[in-house]
């Protein structure tokens, strides 16, 4: 722990004393985003006017995740840096703010309106921030990801502007997919349970309710008293399936198919659903697209 604080502190250091980022000599348009999500964005919408850089992968848990002396030096190559906001970076998230003295640095999930926000359960004036879940919150999203690259670079503003509707096009289409799939689970069967409660603002999009084991971020740790109100959850309603998160251990989902079988009741694991993170860059799933699909085919399989 004192090591980790350490290597932080002079993360901060170091991003004081610099002199801002380095010169691209393609002129491109220079982007790091911090999660998988935010980068297929920033690669839909800037294209070959950008050169696109993701500080998190496949399977890394942004709540738990501490920025690196790798990360230090893609940031302070970078001309804008997008990050989701709503506390997701968690620790990162002073080292973002920080770099927001020198150069344009954008919270693009704290564009959605206040109102729109799910509450972070047991904190005052916090919120939830898988707002990706949602398509048409991460629609605005989207938006907010093509202003945020115009303002950087004014001269390609129509570009920017005719990828990113191209984009909500797509992700309109998505949206009635979803919406269309989940209608194949009867409706006393739409009940969600995960690992750790990201997939609120999918609930309350697509009628879906959601319990998960653990709280909104994965630094929040579970009990016996959290496995045994899931189980009970499982058993009344008569559930047969739940899933793994690809980002989170599997222990605690574990847990909960032991107990079940205990208490005479067959759970199964439905599959592993993309939560904070999408799949391997290069495949389907680690697009936004695919993966939002994935999930949703996943989901449906097995609860209908």
């Amino acid at each position: 722990m004192i090591k980790n604080s350490i290597i932080h502190l002079i993360l901060l250091g170091l991003i004081v004393s610099c002199s801002g980022p380095e010169k691209v000599d393609n002129d491109k348009l220079k982007v790091v985003a911090t999660t998988g999500m935010l980068y297929d964005a920033v690669i839909n919408i800037g294209k070959d006017k950008i050169e696109a850089e993701a500080i998190m992968g496949p399977g890394v848990d942004p709540h738990l995740y501490k920025a690196t002396q790798g990360d230090l030096s893609k940031f302070n190559r970078a001309d804008v840096i997008i990050y989701n906001g709503i506390l997701l970076e968690g620790k990162m998230t002073e080292v973002l703010e920080k770099l927001g003295r020198q150069k344009p640095v954008y919270a693009v999930a704290e564009s959605v309106p206040e109102n729109m926000l799910l509450p972070f359960a047991g904190y005052q004036d916090a919120y939830d921030p898988h707002v990706w879940f949602d398509v048409s919150r991460w629609s605005l999203v989207v938006r907010e990801i093509g202003n945020s690259l115009a303002a950087v670079d004014s001269i390609n503003t129509e570009f920017y502007s005719k990828n990113t509707n191209s984009y909500l096009n797509q992700l309109d289409s998505l949206n009635e997919f979803v919406t269309s799939r989940i209608e194949e689970i009867p409706e006393e069967r739409r009940i969600l349970i995960t690992a750790h409660d990201a997939f609120g603002y999918f609930g309350e999009a697509y009628g879906i309710r959601v319990e998960g084991l653990q709280g909104i971020s994965t630094v929040a740790d579970f009990g016996l008293k959290d496995i045994a109100n899931i189980i009970d959850i499982i058993i009344s309603n008569n559930i047969k399936a739940i899933f793994v998160e690809t980002s989170v251990s599997e222990k605690s989902i574990n847990a909960v198919v032991t107990g079940c079988r205990e208490k005479g009741h067959n759970v199964s694991i439905g599959g592993y659903l993309y939560s904070d993170a999408m799949g391997e860059f290069g495949t389907e799933e680690g697009t936004y697209l695919g993966m939002f699909r994935k999930n949703v085919n996943t989901i449906v399989e097995a609860l209908k």
